[in-house]
């Protein structure tokens, strides 16, 4: 189903304070490639066509909800605990899929799901 061609997808997360949230979001996220495209935003680029960016709204911020599917959910979860990242809590659903829930400091939430444990 390829109705509008080519798609690049920003998922937007509502933050109160940027530096903050672009050092919380390095350390979930890792050496990714990003780039700060304004004074109020900082974008992260997951893989190609797909991002994730933190935007200056202090009136939105918290509110915010993002999920994200990597292969190696295992490994994720532990570079992001080595880079200060750690998970608020974790949840198996009955087909074995694994969804680890991250907040930021606002109480964004940021889930990363896996497939089920090999």
């Amino acid at each position: 189903m390829d109705h509008y061609g080519d798609v690049e997808l920003f998922a937007a997360v509502a933050v109160s304070d940027l530096p903050r949230a672009i050092a919380w979001f390095e350390r979930l996220l890792g050496d990714v490639e990003s780039f700060d495209p304004n004074d109020t935003e900082r974008v992260w680029t997951l893989a190609a066509g797909r991002h994730v960016y933190a935007e200056l709204e202090p009136e939105h911020a918290g509110r915010s909800r993002v999920t994200l599917f990597v292969a190696d959910l295992d490994g994720f979860v532990a570079a992001a605990a080595e880079r200060g990242a750690h998970p608020h809590s974790h949840e198996t659903y009955g087909n074995g899929v694994r969804k680890v829930l991250y907040r930021d400091p606002d109480g964004n939430e940021v889930g990363v799901g896996g497939g089920p444990e090999r």
